[in-house]
């Protein structure tokens, strides 16, 4: 009975008057063309290019531009983070349970989302008049941006999904997706750095340090301050352009499929029950573990990495050009890794990938390095950086068909299957980088100096270079313990085709007897 109703759910999209071929032609095996890869791989830039310019820059912007203490910054970071983390599960549920006839489940949430979205982010880089509500301010327009740009990425996660039945089209897709994105971090950085870094750096020198923080932003503002405000507001001006014409390309290239329904749910469930059928799965618990904790080390990095070349290694006049590197070095090297994981398993992948950056960051964080090595460092960097980036996405759909193996009656939890993993990363994110940046209010971080105490530069040591290290090798260990292997993904491949394929020959009989009747 189950199957006989969601045949006739599956019939009601297609439309009542399909002819038999058609409906042949569409339980047929439908490959992907390059063009329609592409166009969907275009579609996750957007997230990429704002998240690296708020993770990379927005720490920064709030102590050095807007000139927040520490403590006020950490403020908006961490509860923007944590915010941005309760909303994707949220998200992830509506989408789940959202039919928007005629027009799929998850591309109106894409496009809908979108002016709100570039509005937000461009009020994120505005300086207010007014000095009582800035943080208020900089508080409201970043969750709000955040709930935004969830209300995108969400279903477009899950659009993976739905662009087509077959893995290895899947792979591919993400193949792409993934250098499109990682393309993305270094528009972001190339964008948000090179215009900011034009400007005179709005810092002052130990000849100022006795005068208050008023005092020093009034004789500064009318050159250096006024015109780094400027420039941030330029480059947000130019990432919001860009956010928008990604969506375009994105809803006009990619169709939704409507002949993978069958992996659609129209039974409603509670948040709660969907929570606990995704918390019950083993492999995804395992898997979402390990990630959690090399994602940290790069969160951390992401968010503290362009302070460090700052103030530790005194490269003001470079730092943008480093971040720079690292994220074409990610670009470059994503195709790589999408080699490697298919020639040796994505398990290895993960073993080789994440690990290499950790010999450079200990030499980053005990020898005195020199601008050469520094750029040596963010190569390694970039190479750690782009496995991080592909290898989650890449291995979430494994733990999905699994999943879907072990529990073929409760179908349509994709959504919620990456909506949950993004939850842990993030919330675990901004609890980090809301502690990393209250830790630089207790070493005595001095707002508008460009000189910094002792214990800002051990601080940062820490968090650029120890705390990372340690993570990746926890989370290293504890891949130890996820059971898809390669042995087990082809496994699985071919026991989910064997239950489709007697799922449409199912299918076909009822229709047959339907119309014999």
């Amino acid at each position: 009975m189950e199957k006989q109703s969601e045949s006739t759910s599956c019939a009601g999209l297609l439309g009542p008057e399909q002819p038999k071929s058609t409906e042949k032609g569409r339980q047929g095996k439908h490959k992907l063309s390059i063009c329609s890869k592409i166009c969907y791989a275009i579609g996750g830039a957007p997230y990429q290019i704002t998240g690296c310019a708020l993770g990379f820059f927005l720490q920064i912007y709030l102590l050095e531009v807007v000139q927040m203490t520490p403590f006020h910054a950490s403020i908006i970071l961490f509860t923007g983070r944590v915010w941005d983390a309760i909303t994707d599960p949220l998200v992830g549920f509506f989408v789940s349970k959202s039919n928007w006839t005629g027009f799929g489940r998850l591309m109106p949430w894409i496009l809908l989302s979108t002016p709100f979205a570039v509005i937000t982010y461009f009020l994120i880089w505005f300086v207010p008049g007014f000095t009582s509500g800035q943080v208020l301010w900089y508080l409201t327009f970043y969750c709000l941006f955040q709930t935004l740009v969830t209300c995108f990425h969400v279903p477009y996660s899950a659009l993976t999904m739905f662009i087509s039945k077959e893995q290895s089209d899947r792979d591919s897709a993400t193949g792409y997706r993934m250098t499109v994105e990682v393309l993305g971090t270094v528009l972001g950085t190339a964008i948000q750095g090179q215009i900011v870094g034009k400007v005179e750096d709005p810092c002052v020198t130990n000849a100022f340090q006795n005068l208050s923080v008023a005092s020093v932003t009034a004789s500064q503002e009318p050159e250096s301050l006024t015109n780094m405000r400027n420039a941030y507001m330029i480059a947000a001006g130019v990432i919001c352009a860009i956010y928008v014409l990604c969506a375009i390309v994105l809803s006009l290239g990619v169709q939704e499929r409507r002949d993978s329904c069958e992996l659609l749910t129209d039974q409603p469930i509670s948040f709660w029950q969907g929570l606990k059928l995704v918390m019950s799965h083993g492999p995804y618990i395992k898997l979402i573990t390990g990630f959690l904790f090399t994602s940290l080390a790069f969160m951390l990095l992401e968010g503290n990495f362009a302070l460090f070349l700052k103030c530790t290694l005194q490269h003001r006049k470079h730092f943008q050009n480093i971040l720079l590197v690292i994220m074409i070095s990610a670009t470059l090297t994503v195709p790589f890794w999408q080699w490697f994981l298919t020639r040796f398993g994505k398990k290895t992948a993960v073993y080789f990938g994440i690990s290499s950056v950790v010999p450079f960051l200990i030499v980053a964080g005990v020898v005195k390095i020199n601008l050469i090595v520094t750029y040596i460092v963010a190569v390694a960097a970039g190479l750690s950086v782009a496995a991080a980036f592909l290898l989650p996405w890449s291995m979430l759909p494994d733990v999905i068909d699994d999943f879907v193996l072990k529990n073929p009656e409760s179908p349509g939890h994709e959504a919620i299957f990456f909506s949950f993993y993004v939850f842990f990363t993030k919330f675990a994110s901004g609890v980090s980088l809301g502690i990393s940046t209250l830790s630089l209010d207790f070493a005595g971080y001095k707002t508008a100096s460009c000189d910094q105490p002792g214990s800002v530069d051990v601080t940062l040591k820490l968090l650029v270079c120890a705390a990372p290290i340690l993570m990746i090798l926890i989370g290293l260990l504890l891949f130890k313990l996820y059971p898809i292997d390669e042995e087990k993904r082809k496994e699985n491949k071919k026991a989910l085709q064997l239950m489709r394929d007697s799922d449409r020959d199912s299918d076909s009989d009822s229709i047959e007897i339907a119309s014999h009747v």
